[in-house]
Parts: structure tokens; C-alpha cells; sequence
């Protein structure tokens, strides 16, 4: 090791202005990207999109996660190296078949990593762990030429994490700011009490939203759910839609203010839920590592496993239009004409177990799995190349690669959107109807009314205290409002 070895020299015998250099690249990659997070947050907070800057914390997180397990396979990668398993446990489910690998093929992918990577090996922490388990006639657990291409892979689902999250935020955005005009032209009608008083009579049947719905054969139930299939892939939401169900959830909930923006809280739930989407929770992780364990030579297991994230994609998509579906025909079935505007009537009996979030849950796991199936194409790609056995065949590759693509378009820029407004249907409301500085006030006055509560039981079991209204940021709210309404927008 004084002189170098197979490994090269260590750093007492490699220039000082080496390793500064190399130092002060790192850093200056590290801190122009924090700089840039940073600045990303910055700005968020300017423009009051709190949700939005807790997504971006929230990335923060994961990828801290992801530096600190790189970081224990640095740590203990010489130890792992040097846990010796016996030579015939170590062939079976591997991602390459060593029978079927010629010399030749063989030859050319080690010349292509050593041309690649030739300083892969200056990550390594122990010199002495090369060929150790082989003295003894063993394996290692995991070579050191493996824990790097694991380092490889953090590092690229690190990054394609953040990029399809950025893209499923650009893309979902665009689709709901299409819905704004349709929200203006409503709040830019001239509210004239008088003319509110006087009766409306809307026939259901000729109803834009009632016909686009259940008429023809879509009123037989396996056309409906068929024109549900096929309707997520083209104007997902029209406008007599858009109105409807927003007429739907202020008579439900805030039947006081008609003039109530539904565009604003909606873009404000939908920015709380994607805060949900970014993170990658326990159950994830558990996914990586079932992928990583079926990754088995013959089995094109990543080529099945691409179709998951699509049919669940569609499942998702084809409910929440069918949801759509459901509340016209309860107008239909219900009422031949109403007083006023069509309006449906919220209710989670229309969700899978009568539970909204359980499709949030759905959208969550399919766009990871589908980031993680795209993270470890690209891994593949430029750790082993496009010929290595490991990739597989042309033929299982790019349906892979198609599907990746189709499943974060279609998912970030219909069925994301679509969930934003369907999910509004339940039988509550999305605590995103506050703004934020309500909700922070809300909370504390809440909390100040628990403790006074349990402070008063303390002092007397028997006598019992009514907080008061006036104490309430709700109410103070309201006061600022019209007479006997919350202004909500």
C-alpha cells in the first residue's frame, strides 16, 4: 500500500493539489445544489405556496435518506466485503446466467466498466479485502466492485426520483391552470340577489353534465364503466362538469357563499397531496427490495413488473371517472327537474372501501414503482450497457421503457388532476379550504382550548366551562366576512 497497488495510491502518495481539487469540485456541486433547493424554497414562501415548500422539504428528506444509506455501504463496505458465504450459495438467482455467458461477451463488458469506471476502486476503504474470502475458499456477500454499483443505484433513484416528481407537479399543474378560465368566468358573474330569489327551473335531462354522462348506451352499467376506460385519456374533465361539481361541494359545504373559489381550494388540496406523492414511505422500500430480489436471470421480472404501475394507473383513472359517472346518475335517477343548478351530492360511498385517500395511496405506489422501473433501466444503461445480460433483451427493454413514459404522462397530467377535483366528492372536505394563516389559528385555538379545559377539570371536576366563541379564529373570521358567512376564498 506505500507505494500503491492494484487499487493505486493512497492518498500519502497522491499530490495534495489532487486531492484539493477534487475536494473543492465535490463541494461546489453539493452547495450549488443545496444553494438551489434552498432558493426553490425561498421562493415558494414568497409566493404563499406552503404546500408546495413542504414537498420540497420533503424531498430534502428522501434525499438525505439516500445519502446516509450510501453513506453506511461506504462505511461498512470493507466489512461486508469480507462476510464469506460458501461458493455454491452464491450461484443460484443471479441476474446473469454464468453457463450462458461466452468469453467474448464476457471480455468486452470488463473492458467497457474498466474504461467506465476505471476509479471505482478509489471508493474502496479496506485493500486488504481483495481475495480474503477466496483464501478461504468462499465468496464474499458482496464484492466491492457490487457495493459501487449499489452506490450507483442510490445515486440515480436519488435523481430520477426528484425529476419525476418535478415533472408530475409542471405537468399536473398545467392541466388544473386549464380549469382557472372556467372558475373566472363564474366569480365574474354579476351576483344579483333579486335574481337568485327568483325560481329556476333546470330540467335534468337536458342538462349539459347530466347528457355528456348517461346518455345513449352509457346509461347500460359495462358501457359506463367503458366510457369511464376510455374518457381518462382524452378531456378527462369538461366544463358543465366542472361546474356541476363545484355547485355539487359549496351546497354541501359552504351553501352560504355561493361566490366560494372552488379553483383556489382545490389547487391548494391538490398541492397537499402531492406532498404525500414525493415521500417514499416504508412500504416503498419494501417494494425496491422485492424488485431488486426478483431480478433474476430468465424470469424478465422488471419486464411483469412494468405492468403493475399501468393497471393500476387504469384501474385508478376508469374510478374516477366512473365516480363522475355515479353522481349524474344519482341527479338522473332522483330528480326530473330541480329548482336552481344541477348539483350533486358528495357522498365517499362512491370510493373503493368509501375511503378517498385509499386512491391517493394507489397514485402514490404507482408513480414511485414506475420511477424506480425507469431509475434502474437508466442504472443498467450506464453501469453495464444497453448488450449486457443484465438489461435483457431488446424485445422485454423498450415495451419497459414505453409503458415508464406513458404511465408518468398520463398519471401526472389526467389522472392526478382528475383525483384533485373527484376527491373533493367525499363525504368531507379537504382542511385546505382555510388558508393557511386560519389553519395555523385553527390549531392553536384548539390546543389553548384543550389545555384550558384540562386545567379547569383539575381545579374542578364538577363545574364545566365553555370556551368562547370569541376566542375562535374562525369566528373572528367570519366577523370580517359578510353577516353569517366565512369567506373561504
Amino acid at each position: 500500500m506505500a507505494g500503491g497497488g492494484g487499487e493505486g495510491a493512497s492518498l500519502e502518495y497522491t499530490p495534495t493539489w489532487v486531492v484539493a481539487l477534487v475536494c473543492t469540485v465535490i463541494v461546489a456541486i453539493s452547495l450549488a445544489a443545496e444553494r438551489s433547493l434552498h432558493t426553490a424554497g425561498k421562493y415558494l414562501l414568497r409566493k404563499n405556496q406552503g404546500a408546495l415548500f413542504q414537498a420540497l422539504q420533503k424531498i430534502k428528506e428522501e434525499l438525505m435518506l439516500l445519502g446516509f444509506i450510501s453513506l453506511m455501504l461506504i462505511v461498512f463496505q470493507a466489512r461486508i466485503s469480507k462476510m464469506c458465504l460458501p461458493t455454491h450459495y452464491m450461484n443460484h438467482w443471479l441476474p446473469c446466467n454464468k453457463a450462458e455467458t461466452n468469453a467474448k461477451s464476457t471480455a468486452h463488458l470488463e473492458l467497457d466498466q474498466v474504461q467506465v469506471f476505471a476509479s471505482r476502486h478509489l471508493l474502496a476503504a479496506a485493500s486488504n479485502a481483495s481475495g480474503y474470502c477466496e483464501a478461504k475458499g468462499k465468496a464474499p456477500l458482496l464484492s466491492l466492485k457490487a457495493l459501487h454499483d449499489l452506490h450507483i443505484f442510490i445515486f440515480v433513484l436519488a435523481v430520477s426520483h426528484i425529476i419525476f416528481s418535478a415533472a408530475t407537479i409542471v405537468l399536473g399543474g398545467l392541466k388544473i391552470r386549464q380549469w382557472r378560465h372556467w372558475e373566472d368566468s363564474i366569480q365574474n358573474k354579476k351576483y344579483d340577489p333579486e335574481e337568485v330569489m327568483k325560481t329556476k327551473i333546470t330540467h335534468v335531462k337536458d342538462d349539459a353534465f347530466i347528457m355528456g354522462r348517461i346518455s345513449g348506451i352509457a346509461r347500460i352499467a359495462l358501457f359506463s364503466w367503458l366510457k369511464s376506460f376510455f374518457k381518462q385519456f382524452y378531456g378527462s374533465v369538461k366544463k358543465s362538469e366542472y361546474t356541476s361539481l363545484r355547485h355539487g361541494f359549496i351546497m354541501a359545504h359552504c351553501k352560504g357563499n355561493p361566490k366560494f373559489n372552488f379553483y383556489k381550494y382545490m389547487v391548494r388540496a391538490f398541492e397537499k397531496d402531492f406532498k404525500k406523492v414525493v415521500g417514499i414511505s416504508w412500504y416503498l422500500w419494501l417494494f425496491v427490495v422485492l424488485f431488486l430480489l426478483l431480478n433474476v436471470s430468465g424470469w424478465h421480472a422488471y419486464f411483469w413488473i412494468s405492468f403493475v404501475p399501468l393497471v393500476l394507473l387504469l384501474a385508478v383513472g376508469t374510478k374516477l371517472e366512473h365516480i363522475i359517472t355515479e353522481l349524474a346518475v344519482e341527479v338522473a335517477n332522483k330528480h326530473i327537474a330541480v329548482e336552481g343548478d344541477v348539483a350533486v351530492r358528495p357522498s365517499d360511498d362512491y370510493f373503493w372501501f368509501h375511503r378517498p385517500r385509499l386512491v391517493l395511496l394507489l397514485i402514490h405506489v404507482l408513480l414511485f414503482q414506475n420511477a424506480f422501473e425507469i431509475a434502474v433501466f437508466f442504472w443498467m444503461l450506464v453501469t453495464f450497457g444497453f448488450d449486457s445480460c443484465i438489461m435483457g433483451e431488446a424485445g422485454f427493454i423498450i415495451p419497459r421503457l414505453v409503458i415508464g413514459v406513458f404511465v408518468q404522462f398520463l398519471c401526472s397530467y389526467s389522472t392526478l388532476p382528475l383525483y384533485a377535483i373527484v376527491a373533493q366528492m367525499g363525504s368531507s372536505f379537504n382542511k385546505a379550504i382555510f388558508d393557511d394563516h386560519i389553519q395555523v389559528g385553527l390549531v392553536g385555538w384548539a390546543q389553548k382550548a384543550k389545555l384550558k379545559n384540562k386545567e379547569h377539570k383539575s381545579d374542578d371536576s364538577n363545574g364545566r366551562r365553555q370556551v368562547s366563541s370569541q376566542e375562535s379564529p374562525l369566528i373572528r373570521e367570519s366577523e370580517r366576512a359578510k353577516p353569517r358567512e366565512i369567506e373561504l376564498s
